[in-house]
């Protein structure tokens, strides 16, 4: 919540009556009244990796969502990946108050993709890995995993495959790349599974 009066977020509330707040400004000592919105509950299927689960969404009634937005929930925030409308019909984008049911991962979790190392004689090691979701991976970029040392030459995401440039875990589903002699920059963590 900003001060309209000096923008400052130093801001407490000072009652609740309703969905009626007023709020102080403790820097300015500027004293205010805003209305929450009407909200719906809107059931949503959250997914943390291999588990999932079902719970609501407090929302504000006649707003509009989109796949790619983030709401936040008890459990953290969460990611909307999917939006179905009556008749299982699937949509990028709805009016809170038409939706069935959401979907969306937990962002609050860190990032698993997979990793692909080619080694001699055309065998192929794979891992799935984790990593803090704001990381950024370049190809060129030595790294190791499971005691593999290779170079990413392709890093595969959600828009297509990368032959040059950076992505950040968030947006990637593989790194691809030889396994070579030397040493890695840095060193992924194995994913073992889910853990709350």
């Amino acid at each position: 919540m900003e001060c309209p009066e000096c923008g400052s977020n130093n801001v407490e509330v000072i009652k609740e009556r309703g969905r009626q707040i007023t709020l102080r400004c403790l820097d300015c000592g500027n004293v205010w009244q805003i209305t929450l919105p009407k909200t719906v509950k809107v059931p949503l299927i959250v997914s943390e990796h291999e588990k999932s689960y079902k719970t609501v969404a407090e929302l504000p009634e006649g707003e509009e969502i989109r796949v790619g937005d983030v709401v936040e929930i008890e459990e953290g925030d969460i990611r909307i990946t999917g939006i179905e409308l009556e008749g299982m019909r699937r949509v990028e984008k709805a009016v809170i108050g038409d939706i069935k049911t959401l979907w969306g991962e937990n962002i609050s979790f860190p990032a698993v993709f997979g990793v692909s190392i080619y080694l001699k004689d055309g065998v192929t090691q794979s891992f799935k890995v984790k990593a803090d979701r704001e990381e950024e991976f370049a190809t060129g970029e030595v790294i190791e995993v499971g005691g593999y040392t290779f170079k990413i030459e392709r890093i595969r995401t959600e828009n297509g495959t990368i032959k040059r440039g950076i992505a950040k875990a968030d947006e990637i589903k593989r790194l691809m790349g030889h396994a070579i002699r030397g040493k890695a920059r840095r060193k992924l963590e194995i994913y073992r599974g889910h853990k709350r």
